[in-house]
């Protein structure tokens, strides 16, 4: 196939497999594994268990890549997900992950990762501020509270910046968006490695940092499920975004066997990567340090290069970020473009530019919602939203996976999930723990995801019932 074939789309098929592999580890490793620890060493006490979170969650998240993957290889339209849905479920399923993937689940992640991004490019510059009593106003929002839009301005407005700048690079190529995504992925990768590496050689730690015969705090043992369930929302944070190569699985060469291929190496490398730094920063700072310490990567370096640990280690971030929130916009605006072919959404979201061959406009509308998203909260508050709704729609994915061996037996399927029925039955079962966990223990940001996903059905009702009559 030629590396620049048109699709019916109007869409380049011209992303190799390397390119879908580093997209799937691109998307995923962005600021989670450098901010998530210290939350949720403070939640877990526990080395041992800090790392279980994280062999857990990359588990969970392999079986789920792995489900996903007998999909990718039945189905490889653009849209991946949102398709997905739409073949085992009908078109409101599929209407209602669409509308949540532009209301908040990747636009929410693009915000909360630029807002890294902001804050680590900070640790160089100070951004102005607005006064204190301008930075009080709030807009209150029921059942979640109030939000301070202008709070921590500055950061904001850079974290803006950022979308706005890489939308504007997806806007004029897929195979450019790829490249610069493949380019930052292996130095994200190669700067993880030798981060771990060096804070091994030169970190002067202390193997019983590591294990120390499963100690665990009165407080964590009291709480064990409720502790373990709200560290593993932080881990899967730093998980999240394997899926987003299935969007543009209409762009990528020979989708049907490179897809699945790209989901399950791009997840492995990435809980290899995240196990070996995670064992990194224990080894330098116990896990008490580690709580305490919001920035856990700029703490690790300073013990091993001094002063200057921290302007090293903020670099390796902001191009970590950076890889992470291009990767979620190259990826993400062929959703709504999908549904908008369909017609399940705004036409226009469903034109492909006659130059660039791109989703000009869903790119435009994306970058849009992403910054308005960035003003509602900090990183924390954001990524607690994105993952409640994530796993509601990870565990109907795979739940998927039966409703198709049922509704379509014969189709060819080039890759076919191991363990089935069990393993995708057990990451069903995960799925549904981890969201009532999510409900109980952190019931204002699930409020805030469902409220985000609930504006999206007077929207449906209009297109299915009075915009398709419209059009027709």
């Amino acid at each position: 196939m030629k590396p620049h074939d048109k699709t019916s789309d109007g869409l380049v098929r011209g992303l190799t497999v390397t390119a879908a592999t580093m997209l799937v580890v691109g998307s995923m490793i962005g600021s989670g594994v450098f901010r998530k620890p210290a939350i949720m060493a403070e939640q877990l006490m526990s080395s041992e268990l800090l790392i279980l979170a994280w062999i857990v969650a990359g588990t969970f998240t392999l079986i789920g890549a792995l489900t996903n993957a007998e999909i990718a290889g039945m189905i490889d339209a653009t849209g991946g997900q949102y398709k997905y849905f739409k073949t085992m479920f009908g078109d409101f399923t599929a209407f209602i992950y669409g509308w949540s993937i532009l209301a908040v689940i990747q636009t929410g992640s693009q915000a909360s990762i630029a807002v890294v991004f902001s804050e680590y490019l900070g640790y160089f510059f100070k951004y102005p501020q607005f006064s204190e009593e301008i930075q009080k106003f709030s807009v209150y929002i029921p059942l979640v509270g109030n939000i301070y839009p202008l709070q921590d301005f500055g950061t904001k407005a850079v974290a803006i910046l950022c979308l706005l700048f890489l939308t504007g690079i997806n806007y004029i190529g897929v195979v450019f968006g790829g490249g610069v995504q493949t380019v930052i992925t292996f130095v994200k990768i190669a700067s993880i490695i030798i981060l771990a590496a060096l804070a091994f050689i030169y970190g002067n730690g202390s193997l019983s940092n590591i294990y120390s015969g499963f100690t665990v705090s009165h407080v964590t043992e009291v709480n064990m499920i409720a502790m373990f369930g709200l560290a593993l929302a932080g881990a899967f944070w730093a998980y999240d975004g394997w899926n987003n190569v299935t969007f543009v699985s209409g762009e990528i060469k020979n989708p049907k066997r490179n897809v699945p291929r790209a989901l399950f190496l791009g997840t492995l490398i990435v809980m290899i990567v995240y196990v070996i730094i995670n064992l990194a920063y224990l080894y330098v700072i116990p896990v008490e340090e580690i709580a305490k310490s919001p920035l856990v990567g700029a703490s690790v370096a300073e013990v091993i290069f001094g002063p200057i640990g921290g302007s090293i280690i903020s670099l390796a971030i902001i191009v970590s970020t950076f890889g992470a929130v291009n990767g979620s916009i190259l990826s993400t605006a062929r959703v709504q473009f999908a549904m908008a072919r369909d017609k399940l959404f705004f036409k226009k979201l469903g034109k492909s530019h006659p130059k660039f061959m791109t989703p000009g406009f869903s790119l435009i509308i994306q970058g849009m919602w992403s910054s308005i998203l960035t003003l509602t909260g900090t990183f924390d508050t954001i990524t607690d939203y994105v993952i409640f709704a994530s796993w509601l729609f990870y565990g109907l994915g795979a739940y998927g996976v039966f409703v198709l061996r049922k509704k379509m037996p014969d189709t060819p399927r080039p890759y076919k999930v191991i363990g089935y029925p069990v393993l995708p039955a057990i990451f069903v079962i995960f799925s549904i723990l981890f969201v009532g966990n999510t409900i109980i223990s952190d019931t204002s940001n699930a409020m805030m995801g469902l409220i985000l996903i609930a504006l999206g059905l007077p929207f449906y009702i209009y297109w299915k019932y009075i915009g398709s009559k419209r059009n027709h």
